[in-house]
């Protein structure tokens, strides 16, 4: 038997992956302190990785998964739904707001937050706070659609005022709303690795800094995202979009350097779709100097990865941009649009 402990840990539980082979076929182990999950896409796999290690441990099959560090997985046609329902539910009762009036929405559109309004909490409601946040922070696991809202919320987290207690009470009583919502995984005939980039340049009303978000597929399966506040003041939307083009295109890195490993063959240039002209430029012709010296070298890397064909880069009409509700508040309608095109559905 081998069973060989794969090159990396997941940032977002402390679990570990390994790689199993023998012979010609291969199962994919992952472990969480006395919890297993074998995958493989060969069932005879499977059987052999369990009959080996029941050789050197005492183990109990329990049959398909269908619970997992508060992730529930429902079987669904040609694939499966992950959800966060019961721990949705458990939030939302230890917050006495399990009968709480639904919005559509997560956060308003219209309403900013900013550091300074309402009224400071007090230390208890403080400490609530946090840990009201922390919990929805885990909930953003199979809940790419409150990641934005969510990430808004946590830069309020030293000093939390009776406005973000509000916007953390409205996006609670958008979970009530969208109760029983996952993501899906369907079987897909496409190993591409395709992203979607997007910013909001200076929308911080404190500091003017830039939010940038992406979404990750491969095929048409969503397999990572982020909404998060860029680290220094951009000077212009295109140094902006450019920043978040880069962020994109190291997770897409991230995530072909872990398909090889697999040993899953992906196709060899992934592809990234921005909704900004100026950034596709400079992410392809170096003689814009005047725009990009300010700009820092380490974002610059996305330019080899084009030179040396492993990454395209297209433009995308806003109007598509699927990773425009990780950078922005959004409408109803504009809401619903994003969740179909992350494959968020109920059971």
């Amino acid at each position: 038997m081998q069973l060989q402990r794969l090159g990396f840990t997941p940032s977002k539980a402390d679990t570990s992956l390994f790689f199993y082979s023998k012979g010609n076929i291969t199962a994919f182990v992952l472990v969480y302190v006395d919890d297993i999950i074998v995958a493989s896409s060969s069932q005879e796999a499977t059987t052999c990785l369990l009959k080996d290690l029941k050789l050197e441990f005492a183990l109990k099959d329990l049959g398909d998964l269908h619970y997992f560090l508060g992730i529930e997985v429902k079987q669904v046609r040609d694939g499966i739904l992950l959800s966060q329902e019961k721990y949705t539910a458990d939030v939302l009762k230890r917050v006495g707001l399990e009968n709480c009036k639904p919005v559509s929405t997560p956060i308003s559109t219209s309403e900013k937050l900013t550091v300074d309004s309402g009224e400071a909490l007090g230390p208890e409601d403080a400490t609530n706070y946090r840990s009201v946040v922390g919990a929805l922070q885990y909930l953003t696991l199979t809940r790419p659609d409150i990641s934005y809202s969510v990430n808004k919320v946590c830069q309020y987290l030293h000093a939390p005022r009776t406005t973000h207690w509000t916007a953390v009470k409205r996006i609670l009583r958008y979970l009530q709303y969208s109760q029983g919502l996952g993501l899906q995984i369907v079987k897909s005939s496409s190993l591409l690795v395709t992203a979607y980039s997007d910013a909001d340049w200076a929308g911080c009303a404190d500091d003017r800094r830039s939010t940038g978000g992406f979404a990750v597929f491969l095929g048409s399966n969503l397999v990572s995202w982020s909404a998060r506040k860029q680290a220094t003041v951009s000077r212009s939307s295109t140094e902006a979009e450019y920043k978040s083009l880069a962020n994109a295109t190291a997770e897409v890195m991230w995530i072909q350097t872990l398909l090889y490993e697999l040993g899953i063959k992906a196709s060899k240039a992934a592809r990234l779709w921005c909704d900004n002209i100026g950034a596709t430029y400079l992410s392809a012709n170096p003689v814009f100097h005047a725009r990009t010296k300010h700009i820092e070298v380490d974002f610059h890397f996305v330019r080899e990865r084009v030179a040396r064909k492993l990454l395209e880069i297209r433009f995308i009409p806003t109007g598509d941009q699927l990773a425009d509700g990780f950078t922005k508040p959004l409408t109803v309608r504009r809401l619903d649009e994003f969740k179909y095109n992350l494959n968020l559905s109920k059971a």
